[in-house]
């Protein structure tokens, strides 16, 4: 036999309430209609599915076994249905969201996170890109939000905003070489064996490019392609690192100190994609979601030593 799925709903609700009456009310049906349906469940069944009393109604053992069925064909049910609801929805493209090897380390991972969990149907395409390629990709369209270098995106034509200090420190390990130093210049830091990021990183690049032809030999230990493990190296001691200021952890114990040079100064900036389509409400979303990992982010003193006690 066929059973109407609103004739199940109908009785489970009469089953709940332990009446006719409430379970008609739940339905939105006159007591007429209800009584009626109820009847043309018990004919079809061909045994009788309730126990009518001056009190109300309560399920025989066949309607008990109904009942219990019909629980579980309403819960399939809306789970097929919200099956195929999900390809009738108009699928959101995803945005795509550039930034350095800096803000790849925790600023972008942070605002991810936060974001992704708050938004469950929206994408984020995430790339690794240096300054000119990212302005060049969210001029032409290509991309929604961008982490950029102040000092390589100005005059861009891009809308932008602070994002952030990015300046460069040296770090090493704690009580090492940069003991009772504040500041030094790029050139006595080269002086010193070095650890550093490989050659085809955007920080490596970009310090590359702003020291010039006249770059002091420098002799790197090792190179490696992470941050996290530049500064665990240079904080057990096998050599010094010049890196982000936010990618120093404050509570990792090893000396950090101020680069004089001009070029170490750097500021982080958001810029915004030129995309044709009328902003969505998803890409302010994201920014928000930058901004405020942006300011969460914990900054590392200028010199760090760990007390031992607090340990």
């Amino acid at each position: 036999m066929r059973y109407d799925l609103d004739d199940l709903r109908l009785f489970l609700h009469v089953v709940t309430e332990g009446s006719i009456t409430a379970g008609a009310r739940r339905m939105h049906l006159s007591l007429p209609s209800a009584s009626a349906r109820v009847r043309s469940l018990e004919h079809h069944a061909g045994v009788a599915l309730l126990i009518r009393g001056r009190r109300g109604v309560r399920p025989t053992p066949a309607g008990t076994t109904l009942a219990r069925h019909a629980r579980e064909v309403l819960d399939r049910t809306a789970l097929l249905e919200s099956a195929v609801a999900s390809y009738t929805r108009s699928p959101t493209a995803p945005l795509t969201l550039l930034g350095g090897g800096s803000a790849m380390h925790r600023l972008v991972p942070r605002a991810l996170i936060s974001f992704l969990r708050a938004h469950p149907d929206i994408d984020v395409r995430v790339a690794e890109s240096r300054t000119p390629q990212t302005v060049r990709m969210l001029a032409d369209g290509e991309a929604d939000l961008g982490v950029v270098l102040d000092d390589e995106a100005h005059d861009c034509g891009l809308r932008m905003e602070p994002l952030g200090d990015d300046s460069l420190v040296v770090i090493g390990q704690s009580g090492g070489i940069l003991a009772g130093r504040t500041s030094l210049t790029y050139g006595e830091v080269a002086e010193h064996p070095l650890v550093g990021l490989d050659d085809d990183s955007s920080l490596r690049r970009w310090i590359e490019k702003h020291l010039g032809p006249h770059a002091p030999a420098v002799r790197h230990r090792t190179t490696v392609a992470d941050l996290g493990v530049l500064v665990a190296l240079a904080a057990a001691g096998v050599g010094l690192a010049v890196v982000p200021r936010r990618a120093v952890d404050p509570l990792l114990s090893l000396d950090v100190c101020e680069l004089r040079d001009p070029w170490a100064g750097r500021r982080h900036l958001l810029a915004w994609g030129v995309k044709g389509d009328a902003e969505s409400v998803a890409t302010p979303a994201l920014a928000e979601h930058l901004r405020h990992a942006a300011l969460s982010e914990p900054t590392a003193a200028h010199s760090t030593h760990a007390d031992p006690a607090a340990r």
